[in-house]
């Protein structure tokens, strides 16, 4: 390449020393120079540049409230309905490069089901507490011969004790649904009812399917494996791509799952430290 561009140059020179030439020869020569030389030398594609929690409390604000939580810090209540519970309304799993994602169907839903972890408080109710990390969903997973089923993993709590039989979450927590069932776009209508939780549970054995994603820089839990739940269900789940979008939210089209998911950093103490406008204390 080196010399290339040397014997380039050196016909440059020669040209432009030749008198004879016409002067728009010269510069048409000069012009069509550069363009191969920026196109043999491409410019650097421009580092992903991280964000604060910044992002978090200024994009969800509109759609909930901001609370001063003694062990957590800032923390988030969604605006919903009664009955809500994270991983459970308005909602669904599909199969993607990544593993089983949760697609919700609310607007802020890329955040808080992606990025994070739940708490249930017995005065506010579902409070998600923000984090850096990315996965396609922070829930523990469990199988049994007829069923699968997940539950939101709380805050500060480990993959590793996520995934053991140490690990209890409440039983209200858990949804569970028949095996047939999984991956249908309207979960929500096949929970199997309370009552039979306990019985499932018991008779259930955890799903540890780790998967380490350096691009995120994350570790997470892929869910079910893709081989036993097209057995079950009698049907094939092609992976479909995670395409990242540029902007706050995320939806399924042309077999992709476009969703915004930008690097967070977390605060620095040297920095001013992010906060929501408003908050609840």
């Amino acid at each position: 390449m080196k010399k290339t561009i040397y014997n380039s140059c050196a016909l440059l020179a020669h040209l432009l020393n030749r008198k004879k030439i016409n002067f728009s020869v010269k510069i048409l020569f000069l012009f069509l120079l550069l363009q191969s030389f920026q196109f043999t030398h491409p410019q650097k594609t421009t580092a992903q540049v991280s964000v604060s929690f910044q992002l978090f409390y200024d994009a969800l604000s509109p759609h909930g409230s901001w609370i001063n939580n003694a062990e957590y810090g800032y923390v988030w209540r969604p605006r919903v309905g009664l009955g809500f519970m994270p991983y459970d309304t308005n909602g669904y799993w599909t199969y993607t490069e990544s593993g089983w994602a949760w697609v919700s169907d609310y607007s802020w839903g890329w955040a808080p089901f992606h990025y994070g972890r739940w708490l249930n408080d017995r005065f506010y109710g579902w409070l998600w507490v923000p984090d850096n990390e990315w996965g396609p969903g922070w829930v523990t997973w469990r199988m049994s011969t007829d069923y699968y089923g997940w539950a939101p993993i709380g805050p500060g709590i480990s993959l590793e004790f996520a995934y053991s039989n140490r690990y209890n979450v409440p039983e209200n927590h858990w949804r569970f649904v028949r095996d047939r069932d999984f991956g249908k776009r309207d979960l929500f209508r096949y929970y199997v009812d309370k009552s039979e939780r306990k019985r499932i549970f018991n008779n259930s054995s955890i799903i540890n399917n780790i998967r380490e994603d350096r691009s995120q820089n994350s570790r997470y839990n892929v869910g079910p494996d893709r081989s036993d739940v097209e057995r079950r269900v009698g049907r094939t789940f092609s992976p479909i791509t995670i395409k990242e979008s540029d902007r706050p939210g995320q939806k399924i089209q042309d077999n992709r799952f476009e969703i915004y998911r930008p690097r967070i950093q977390k605060n620095n103490p040297s920095e001013q430290r992010p906060a929501p406008t408003r908050v609840i204390t």
